[in-house]
């Protein structure tokens, strides 16, 4: 028996969005689980993220096959967590997986196969304990498999009940229009595109983002505070402790340069004025565009996810704040 009994409010507490043109809503932050929630991580500390996050409405929990440390850690844990506190509530969470990535030895183990696909969504499902998802993404396309193979296996996952929805991550503009025509093909919608965008990568905003209003499907970036540039944990310059000077992986503390820096003051000077940290200054920013469904955010503290819910509180961000956004982008 589980101890913990959800808040009441939970659904006052957040707005949801459509996506796309289907009828599934989701709740404008949603709760990535790429970092912190590996082998190496707390228990106690991914449990205390997932209630609260679920406390404040956030009911999509996204995975991917190779999240850990070590891979496939993420699922394995959050499917403990799970079956402890959630199995009550499993019709009210959208939890989606993917798979692309490098995942075990071998020609199968990565990219965009049939086998590679199937078989990672076999594995996801039997490490979270589910029967489905409600999302399968194909997580990265591959350049030596015909998209057909790729778009048909993750029709199939949804045909054969293993998914209800598909999603594609990393994709183009052609590959997502050309992805989007093959499930349409089978019979399957393309639901949501998992790019990365925010303030300092706005790489979506000219092809893509106009491509998923054609197609009609949602739109949930990840990375929206640039692993971490856009928080208040870099306004004096780089920290010890900080994971561009740890580890260098994500985040390149060489390309943090005095001039990077200046803008994120900057930037923090226009959230300050509006009474709004930089996370959620730059959260709201995303928000400003009609074809993000939900903006995927990643925690290791709860206050950290307290913080950004409550941003949604406060009112969009004006022209003449977007214009100043411009303006310290291209000085």
């Amino acid at each position: 028996m589980s101890s913990y009994t959800p808040d009441d409010k939970r659904y006052e507490a957040i707005p949801y969005a459509r996506c796309g043109r289907s009828g599934l809503k989701l709740p404008r932050i949603s709760l990535g689980l790429w970092h912190n929630f590996g082998g190496v991580d707390p228990l106690e500390n991914q449990r205390a993220l997932l209630r609260r996050a679920f406390d404040l409405g956030i009911t999509h929990f996204d995975l991917a096959n190779n999240y850990g440390p070590p891979p496939g850690s993420a699922e394995e844990n959050f499917g403990r967590i799970l079956r402890a506190d959630f199995a009550a509530h499993r019709d009210e969470l959208i939890i989606s997986t993917k798979a692309g990535y490098h995942m075990w030895n071998g020609p199968y183990g990565e990219w965009g196969s049939r086998k590679y696909l199937l078989s990672s969504l076999d594995q996801s499902l039997k490490r979270m304990g589910l029967p489905y998802v409600d999302i399968f993404y194909h997580h990265r396309p591959d350049p030596d498999t015909p998209l057909e193979e790729s778009m048909g296996a993750v029709a199939d996952a949804v045909k054969s009940g293993r998914a209800l929805y598909a999603g594609v991550s990393n994709y183009n503009a052609a590959q997502t229009r050309q992805a989007a025509a093959i499930l349409k093909s089978f019979g399957v919608p393309l639901l949501i595109h998992q790019p990365v965008y925010n303030i300092f990568n706005r790489w979506v905003e000219p092809e893509l983002l106009p491509a998923l209003t054609e197609i009609g499907a949602g739109c949930i970036p990840f990375s929206p505070l640039a692993q971490g540039l856009l928080t208040n944990r870099y306004l004096q310059g780089l920290p010890a402790d900080s994971r561009a000077v740890k580890s260098g992986v994500f985040l390149n503390a060489e390309k943090i340069t005095p001039e990077v820096l200046a803008k994120i003051r900057a930037l923090n000077e226009i959230a300050q004025k509006r009474g709004a940290t930089l996370a959620q200054f730059a959260t709201l920013w995303l928000l400003r565009r009609p074809e993000i469904t939900t903006v995927l955010i990643g925690a290791s503290k709860v206050t950290q996810i307290d913080d950004i819910h409550s941003g949604l509180r406060l009112p969009a961000l004006s022209r003449e704040e977007q214009g100043a956004v411009e303006k310290i982008l291209t000085s």
